[in-house]
């Protein structure tokens, strides 16, 4: 677009995950009339240094279920769309290595079942099988 035009229902400032984001969700209301204004190109600040970290579990349950809906619409929105996001769910291991850190994994394993989320919890050895490259000489469990 060469020229902005002189008025709009909503004007959205940052190409980031929150302004595409908000623009996504104004049409799917079915907002015509939205501008996204970007100083640079889509997604290439703060969203693109963190992309693909999207950790689901969290301590507070409504930020835990605005997270599930987000990877929701990940899974889907290639097919909605047509466009390819290149989104993969590969997970991640959270690992404890001094017998602290050992009961929060579990806490948080508790938590995640809590959520409806899946969490295993891990001896080393089936933590290195999922990455083999890691060393597991101080890893005392994993999840």
């Amino acid at each position: 677009m060469t020229e902005l035009p002189s008025t709009a229902k909503a004007v959205i400032i940052g190409g980031g995950i929150i302004g595409c984001s908000t623009a996504y969700h104004l049409a799917k209301l079915g907002w015509t009339d939205t501008v996204l204004l970007e100083r640079k190109k889509l997604t290439s600040g703060t969203t693109f240094h963190a992309a693909g970290l999207v950790g689901q579990l969290r301590s507070n349950a409504n930020i835990t279920q605005l997270l599930g809906y987000s990877v929701d619409l990940y899974n889907k929105i290639e097919e909605e769309t047509g466009l390819g996001t290149g989104w993969k769910m590969n997970g991640g291991l959270r690992l404890a290595c001094n017998e602290e850190r050992w009961t929060e994994v579990k806490r948080q394993a508790t938590t995640a079942h809590s959520f409806g989320l899946e969490m295993e919890l891990l001896t080393p050895k089936e933590a290195q099988d999922l990455w083999p490259l890691m060393d597991i000489s101080d890893v005392i469990g994993a999840a």
